[in-house]
């Protein structure tokens, strides 16, 4: 956010009325450029014959109310008005979007409608609310206009930034979504801290960002509960409202220039309801924020919040112009408000046709289908003024243009990134009793019963099969269960998407802090477990062969975990993500080298690549090295007793390849481990570069219009002529 310059009080207050003065005088005249008296009279229907009269008293109406709230919400922000003419006029943002279509395939040939040509726009210091019955494409049109419509869509049109076709900038723009995607272990405190520490700028210390975290919770009514653990399934928490509010307090710290809001009040009270969106309205008037939000069913206090009212009907546009205009609307084509009923209850209940129930028209109570009230609706804004004075409004947006979006990256630098989420994670994991403890507790168990069935094997010719047989269950299935934490590696990559979408972090400093935070859990789940197997079964003794086996079974594990983040990056549903992991390890294991042997194992696919590929060769491997080498066992052959040594049977029995020593396998697996999470890094950059490529090829332009993406990763993929 771009700091203010140090001007005196008496300076500031001087120019702002001069500026002031001169916003009016230049509002006086563009007034009637929004909203022009037309030369030739509106296009009549028959519905709409008898209206004439009125719907010019309608128009000036409009005009006289927008005019009111341009020039009250400039008296509001009057001793702001410096901060606004310095600082944020040059980077506010304005976003127009002219027919717009976005379909989606419901089979080979049938393809069903979401948006049906809609036009509209959203100005900084206005709130814009979308409203309609759900299904209506609320949405749908929020996610097309923030560039997150989903690949199996279709979208055509036009979406203009600034005037132009550009992308969102990281820090320019945030979508609070409406599934409250949090980490439920932390606190509210450490959740809104945590992400102020990611987001806001190097250049603020410590102690500012705290402020501001703790004002932005203070301001949306969270003091009570900072110290409160959010909660989920596993333990409760806050109510769903209060991770709403949450949701919104941490999207909001860097004071965004353009906030997208699905469904802001959902679970809230009609006082948090009405208390959230006020914070949020005035937010867009002293800071010059463009404020786009979704809204199911708003109370009157509420509604009156915004400054534009977008009401939506199956994907056509019933009205868009000032919310406090859309009462008259309704009333002049014959669906009078009733006194006492709140606006917004009103209008959906008239363009629900879900329930299909009679509408009545007029004074003469003339009864209707709600399919017929909403096309009477949605002709008349069609041929009203106000359709063509937004389509006006659009075109001079175009023509003004703006600043061009500078992509500045992340706030925050690279090593501040890691280290944040490496604290994060780390305290994720500790208090997920999931995400370890409970995995420790089941590798204990294990191990005891490892330790207890094959205690104190010896060295006689019986544990040759025996050592192998412990070592081939600890390398196979101990970290094998390492996919128990699938589902809250999952969790995990949820919060990252909604952050990374945002813009909080890069995908560099979230494979970094995983890995760092993961580390002391799995060398303590690694080390305790295999010293109880270690000791108890009686393998190779010196700590030099202890240390080895312990840093295997950790890199083991550490790998197994790593791909597991490669199968979530693609598959994110977790139960599929278990089932494709535990198929994976399977076949590895069956590859190993231990069910057959490396001579038996048939050729091409199965001994190249997957033998050669499968970390149990070299787990198997370095195991058998570690515990075989340096001891000798007797021979089952008759007569003399002859003693084999551990080199002879690691070549002729195991067909181990003794070509190299056992640091080599050690080395190879962790060379795998950072080939997985490299791998894993470069999906997520994959998807983030081609995935507006596999959008682009689902837009149709049948008008040859410009196709935007608003996608904070990439510069724009294609371009049409206008």
């Amino acid at each position: 956010m771009p700091s203010q310059p140090n001007v005196p009080e008496r300076t500031k207050r001087s120019t702002c009325h001069e500026t002031m003065e001169r916003e009016e005088e230049k509002d006086g005249i563009g007034m009637e450029e929004y909203f022009p008296s037309p030369s030739e009279p509106k296009p009549s229907h028959p519905e709409h014959d008898d209206h004439n009269a009125s719907f010019r008293i309608f128009h000036e109406n409009i005009s006289l109310e927008m005019e009111r709230a341009k020039l009250s919400t400039r008296r509001e922000n009057f001793p702001q008005c410096d901060a606004v003419q310095s600082g944020s006029q040059g980077d506010s943002i304005f976003l127009t979007w002219e027919d717009l279509w976005v379909t989606v395939s419901n089979g080979k040939t049938k393809c069903r409608s979401l948006l049906q040509g809609l036009t509209g726009y959203a100005q900084p210091g206005e709130f814009l609310a979308i409203m309609g019955p759900s299904g209506c494409g609320k949405s749908t049109l929020l996610d097309a206009l923030a560039g997150r419509l989903s690949s199996n869509t279709r979208q055509s049109g036009e979406i203009l930034i600034n005037g132009r076709k550009q992308t969102l900038a990281f820090g320019t723009s945030a979508y609070v979504t409406q599934d409250d995607t949090l980490m439920t272990t932390l606190t509210v405190r450490e959740a809104v801290y945590y992400s102020a520490q990611l987001q806001l700028p190097d250049s603020m210390s410590r102690s500012e960002k705290k402020e501001r975290a703790e004002m932005t919770m203070r301001e949306l009514g969270l003091q009570d509960t900072m110290n409160t653990r959010i909660g989920g399934w596993g333990s409760k928490g806050l109510s769903g409202g209060q991770k709403r509010r949450v949701s919104i307090c941490i999207e909001i710290l860097t004071r965004p220039k353009l906030l997208f809001l699905d469904e802001p009040t959902s679970g809230l009270d009609s006082a948090a309801s009405y208390h959230v969106i006020k914070r949020i309205a005035d937010l867009a008037q002293q800071d010059e924020r463009t404020i786009i939000a979704s809204i199911h069913q708003p109370s009157s206090e509420v509604f009156e919040l915004f400054h534009n009212l977008c009401l939506l009907s199956s994907g056509r546009t019933v009205y868009f112009g000032p919310a406090s205009a859309a009462n008259e609307f309704f009333a002049l084509n014959g669906f009078p408000c009733p006194t006492l009923r709140n606006p917004s209850d009103h209008f959906l209940r008239t363009i629900n046709k879900d329930f299909d129930q009679d509408i009545e028209q007029g004074s003469d109570g003339l009864k209707m289908t709600t399919e017929e009230a909403i096309n009477i609706l949605v002709r008349s804004y069609k041929s009203s003024e106000i359709c063509q004075q937004v389509r006006t409004r659009v075109a001079e947006l175009y023509k003004k243009g703006g600043k061009t979006l500078e992509k500045k990256g992340s706030q925050a630098s690279f090593f501040t990134q890691s280290l944040v989420l490496t604290r994060r994670s780390f305290v994720n994991m500790y208090r997920d009793v999931g995400y370890y403890w409970l995995r420790f507790a089941v590798y204990i168990s294990l191990c005891l019963c490892v330790g207890t069935v094959f205690y104190k094997i010896g060295h006689s010719y019986g544990s040759i099969q025996a050592r192998s047989s412990v070592l081939m269950y600890i390398a196979s299935f101990i970290t094998f269960m390492a996919i128990g934490g699938f589902p809250s590696f999952v969790e995990d990559m949820k919060i990252f998407e909604r952050e990374r979408l945002n813009g909080h972090y890069g995908v560099g400093a979230y494979v970094m802090g995983n890995t760092l935070s993961s580390i002391p859990y799995l060398l303590l789940v690694s080390a305790a477990p295999g010293a109880i197997a270690y000791y108890l079964v009686g393998l190779q003794r010196g700590i030099e062969h202890f240390v080895y086996f312990t840093l295997l079974l950790f890199i083991c594990t550490l790998l197994v975990e790593s791909l597991m983040m490669i199968i979530a990056s693609v598959v994110p549903n977790f139960l599929m993500g278990i089932i494709s992991g535990a198929g994976i390890q399977g076949l590895m294991m069956l590859n190993g080298g231990f069910f057959r042997l490396r001579d038996d194992i048939p050729n091409p696919f199965w001994r190249y690549p997957i033998y050669y590929i499968s970390f149990h060769k070299y787990a198997f491997e370095g195991f058998y090295k570690n515990e075989f080498e340096g001891l000798t066992f007797p021979s089952n052959q008759g007569g003399q007793p002859i003693l084999m040594s551990g080199n002879e049977i690691l070549r002729k029995t195991l067909q181990m390849d003794m070509d190299y020593s056992k640091w080599v396998d050690l080395a190879v697996l962790l060379g795998m481990v950072v080939l997985y999470r490299l791998i894993f890094l470069g999906i997520i950059k994959f998807v983030e570069k081609f995935k507006p490529i596999i959008r682009a090829l689902g837009t149709i332009s049948p008008k040859q219009t410009t196709q935007v993406m608003v996608n904070p990763y990439s510069t724009p993929l294609h371009e049409a002529g206008i």
